[in-house]
């Protein structure tokens, strides 16, 4: 068992002091950081959303991309909820999944190197690397992707949102859109150093589009067999790494006809492999990584 890992039970009251006592774990994939509530052995009731909103802040709280509740499941192995630090509960979260998986590994919670995930998007399948007992990669069946706008959801012309017209900044631009479970809005350009992110990302995340807002990648193809982004994720905004933005980039450039179905991702914070199988499920490899575990304490008096 990794000594980074608590089995601690999450709050603690100090009546002496007036403190309240949470443990947390931080993880990140690929520079994707979370906040892991181990919540398994004592699920409480408490309004994640808005401790997501706390925690997340990066001066005022733990800091982080999002927040994972980690529970007890009555339908698979476990179960995983993720919050975004506006509080937000997206239906899935790739990087997340990967640090949920070697959480409850490492925690003894789960004693196989494969097992099933509980999520918003689904059960889903998760298979460990593992070497001497140590965790070295994660591989997840992301499952199979939603092309038809309506469960994207996107307002489309077609029965499949490829190649479409959007209008931001001034800026007309091609889009595709996907769902893993969570929307995604897929940009092909020439340079992404060229790209103005931060201006494009937050008003094509709000397009009226997407009724339910999306997650934005822009790509940059370097090869058949090799991509770039960068992602503008939903409710979080400039993000290093994200593992349902990189399936659906795949999935879109092999659409298009820009890539083959295996192909690495390259992203800010490292590199992903996405193999869009025969099967017509993703699978998804990365890292999962521990950064400090600790305690935060909230003066009550």
């Amino acid at each position: 068992m990794d000594d980074l890992v608590s089995l601690k039970p999450w709050m603690a009251r100090n009546d002496e002091r007036g403190e309240i006592r949470m443990n947390f774990t931080k993880m990140h994939g690929l520079g994707n950081d979370f906040i892991c509530l181990d919540h398994f052995l004592f699920p409480p009731q408490i309004d994640y959303s808005e401790i997501a909103y706390r925690l997340c802040h990066r001066q005022f709280g733990i800091g982080g991309d999002g927040l994972i509740a980690i529970l007890p499941s009555q339908k698979a192995d476990a179960r995983m909820r993720i919050f975004n630090p506006d509080g937000s509960e997206p239906e899935m979260c790739g990087n997340g999944i990967r640090c949920f998986a070697r959480y409850v590994y490492d925690a003894g919670y789960i004693k196989k190197d494969s097992f099933y995930v509980e999520t918003l998007a689904g059960v889903l399948k998760v298979e460990l690397e593992v070497n001497e007992g140590d965790v070295r990669g994660v591989t997840v069946n992301m499952g199979e992707p939603f092309l038809n706008p309506e469960k994207i959801p996107v307002l489309a012309g077609s029965d499949r949102a490829v190649g479409e017209d959007i209008e931001a900044c001034n800026t007309k631009m091609k889009f595709t859109a996907v769902s893993m479970g969570n929307p995604h809005c897929v940009i092909f350009v020439e340079d992404l150093n060229t790209l103005d992110f931060a201006g494009l990302g937050p008003v094509i995340e709000t397009h009226p589009l997407f009724p339910k807002k999306t997650n934005v990648e822009f790509v940059q193809i370097d090869n058949p067999g090799e991509i770039t982004i960068k992602v503008w994720e939903r409710g979080a905004g400039p993000t290093l790494a994200c593992g349902t933005g990189a399936s659906a980039s795949v999935i879109a450039a092999a659409l298009e006809g820009r890539t083959g179905r295996q192909v690495t991702v390259h992203l800010p914070g490292g590199d992903l492999k996405i193999n869009w199988a025969e099967d017509n499920h993703v699978y998804m490899t990365g890292p999962a990584t521990y950064v400090f575990r600790g305690t935060l304490i909230e003066d009550k008096q």
